[in-house]
């Protein structure tokens, strides 16, 4: 009798330590960040887990993401476009530098995916499920994207479509981030062209940082949104099929915003000849409405008819600082002036600390 009890005395231990491990084990990989929610949608890219967009990007370079319909144990939060608490910034560089890398300013060692990438010939792609991450993928095709909180990081992008990357009216949170986007000159719709790198045709604010991006004519195309760090080059210009050149843009607003439109620390280039259609490096148009609530700040601008034209009669809020106008195109950075329909007396309206990138400052235009 007293041998069972010993016996049954030591199956009660054992088990109390089986709990315990068990119950240590589950805090653990709670502790470590597991999603506690059940698989992925068979029709999201990457398990979107929770914190994703809050976190500092991971220091270690990992491996390229899964392919459709497969789930990742875990997802690298994008980096944060905001700077820490009391930073003013990139640091404005001294004169005379003679090229944006040389002066601080993005270029193609700075943008575009910093991982091995995996190809995928996805053609012309919708996305539609809330909170898909698509990470490592090399696309040969574009993205048309349905859905909330969408996340593109290291990736390239290379369409044959108007479009690298389009978010579609009613849906919001896309972030575009260290993803090159460029298109096949030749091979677009429109007697081959190629229009928008990034649209945003959402009734909110999206992020684009850190992004190489080339060829389309008016290559971030949006009235609201946060642009940051990215390197916009070699614009290819085209008619269409009426044989009209097409306008030319770096960055392009129509007007008409109902939230800020940030453009910060950004190379933008367009080299296209004026009489192919080139318009500005940054065109504030008021086309489908008043322009307003812009910052445009401690950019490389260069190129374009105007280099920066500033939203026109009524334009209010926009605010024009320490950008740096380069001559490598135009001997006034654009082939006619630096800027133009200027707001001088617009509510808001700024313009300061702009200078040539010898140093000259350059004075704001005068108003339209």
């Amino acid at each position: 009798m007293a041998h069972d009890r010993k016996r049954f005395t030591a199956w009660l231990l054992a088990g109390l330590v089986l709990v315990t491990v068990i119950t240590l084990y589950q805090a653990q990989r709670t502790g470590m960040g597991e999603p506690a929610a059940g698989p992925c949608p068979e029709s999201a890219l990457d398990c979107p887990g929770p914190g994703t967009g809050t976190s500092p990007p991971p220091t270690t370079a990992p491996s390229p993401g899964p392919s459709t319909g497969e789930t990742a144990s875990s997802t690298p939060a994008p980096p944060s476009a905001t700077p820490p608490p009391g930073s003013s910034g990139p640091p404005t560089p001294a004169p005379g530098c003679s090229s944006p890398g040389a002066c601080g300013f993005p270029d193609a060692s700075t943008t575009g995916p910093r991982i091995e990438l995996e190809r995928h010939d996805t053609g012309n792609m919708s996305v539609k499920t809330d909170g898909t991450v698509i990470r490592g993928w090399d696309i040969r095709g574009s993205l048309d994207v349905y859905a909330n909180d969408v996340t593109i990081i290291d990736s390239k992008i290379t369409s044959t479509n108007w479009w690298g990357i389009n978010l579609r009216p009613g849906f919001s949170g896309l972030k575009v981030l260290y993803t090159t986007i460029t298109a096949i000159p030749g091979k677009g719709p429109d007697n081959g062209g190629v229009n928008y790198a990034v649209s945003n045709m959402g009734g909110s604010s999206i992020e684009v940082g850190w992004c190489d991006i080339s060829v389309f004519g008016n290559a971030l195309s949006m009235g609201q949104g946060d642009l940051h760090d990215n390197y916009v080059h070699d614009i290819v210009a085209f008619r269409n099929k009426t044989g009209e050149w097409q306008h030319t843009d770096a960055v392009i607003s129509g007007g008409g915003n109902k939230g800020r439109l940030t453009v910060r620390h950004n190379t933008l280039l367009n080299p296209v000849r004026v009489d192919q259609g080139a318009t500005a490096a940054v065109g504030l148009f008021a086309d489908t409405g008043v322009v307003s609530s812009v910052v445009v700040e401690r950019n490389w601008l260069a190129g374009g008819a105007y280099t920066l034209y500033g939203g026109g009669p009524g334009a209010t809020g926009i605010k024009v600082t320490d950008n740096v106008f380069s001559t490598e195109y135009h001997p006034a950075a654009g082939a006619y002036g630096t800027a133009t329909a200027w707001n001088a007396g617009g509510a808001g309206n700024v313009w300061s600390g702009n200078r040539m990138a010898d140093g000259k400052p350059v004075p704001p235009p005068a108003s339209p």
